[in-house]
């Protein structure tokens, strides 16, 4: 790359030239990035920060929080109240919506957002991260109710993600490909560093908990079954099997060289359709995963024609190279 191309430049070129994005939604996803630079600057000081170890609260979720669960959500709350393109945000750890105060005109954006996701691995050092999905508001309304969020993940206007690792890097689509960028901490700026990713249709490794192996449906356990028989089984190939437990670095690694991810349903909770949240994790990852030539369904549909019943409705989701996604989805239409 002869030149860097700041986020901004880019987004500036992508209003311009491509005419994908208005003004107001480059503007709004500028705040998020300089709120994941914040985020990524309280990641990186950890100890020393005072920002290691649980709070004294728990989630809507019933989880218990992290001091920087609490920290990276009051960053993303306080950074965009300010800016009159957006009308509301709603987030994984928090109960209802949150409206932005009404200082400036209306906006005509809904931000929803996992502030960080991969919390458990905080304390030991592994790579976390925040996800977002940006909705239009509906029209016709003056204000802004839960039910305006309820939205199927095929109307994004954008999506991405920020992953807090060796490098802070943000992953970012706006229905047009997915392009990353690497924060350069000397200029303090998000730099283009791939355009277009792709993930492989085709994958030697998967990602899952294994430990959860007695839990699983049929459909699900005979695809790892196939997978652990390598080269002697079905298949005819070794597979490596990869679980960090935070799902933005899982998917940032099916980007990077391909790969399938599932967080399937299991019969410990049967009555719930999956552990991921819907609106927070599955719509924003899953249009990332599609927009670079990937898949993602709960077993038997595409997650992002769901239409959500609830602000915190949860899904199965299985992702990543389509041909590997596309069988599991068989598995489970043949099994009835």
């Amino acid at each position: 790359m002869s030149s860097k191309i700041s986020l901004t430049r880019y987004l500036v070129e992508q209003q311009r030239q491509e005419g994908h994005i208005p003004s107001q939604l480059r503007l709004l996803l500028e705040v998020v990035a300089r709120s994941c630079k914040s985020i990524s600057h309280a990641v990186n000081k950890g100890a020393l920060g005072g920002v290691l170890g649980t709070a004294e609260t728990e989630n809507i979720q019933g989880e218990i929080q992290k001091k920087l669960d609490i920290i990276s959500n009051e960053v993303l709350i306080e950074a965009n109240e300010w800016g009159g393109h957006l009308a509301a945000m709603a987030s994984e750890e928090m109960e209802g919506i949150y409206l932005v105060p009404n200082r400036y005109p209306q906006g005509e954006y809904l931000l929803l957002f996992d502030p960080l996701d991969g919390s458990s691995n905080i304390d030991v050092n592994v790579s976390i991260g925040t996800i977002f999905s940006v909705l239009k508001k509906p029209e016709g309304q003056p204000g802004v109710t839960e039910e305006d969020f309820l939205q199927a993940g095929v109307k994004q206007v954008a999506a991405g993600y920020c992953i807090y690792g060796p490098q802070t890097t943000l992953v970012l689509t706006v229905g047009d490909g997915v392009a990353m960028f690497t924060l350069d901490r000397e200029q303090g700026s998000f730099v283009l560093t791939q355009e277009n990713l792709q993930i492989p249709p085709d994958t030697k490794e998967f990602a899952i908990n294994m430990s959860n192996m007695r839990h699983w449906a049929p459909p699900i356990k005979r695809y790892v079954d196939e997978c652990l028989a390598g080269k002697e089984g079905p298949r005819g190939k070794d597979f490596n099997m990869r679980w960090i437990a935070s799902m933005v670095a899982d998917v940032h690694r099916i980007l990077t060289r391909g790969g399938i991810f599932m967080y399937p349903w299991d019969k410990r909770e049967p009555d719930k359709p999956g552990k991921l949240r819907l609106l927070y994790e599955a719509n924003p990852m899953g249009w990332i995963v599609e927009q670079a030539g990937g898949a993602i369904t709960n077993g038997k549909d595409r997650v992002l024609d769901i239409q959500p019943s609830k602000l915190h409705e949860r899904v199965s989701v299985i992702l990543g190279s389509k041909n590997e996604v596309e069988r599991v989805t068989r598995y489970h239409a043949e099994a009835g």
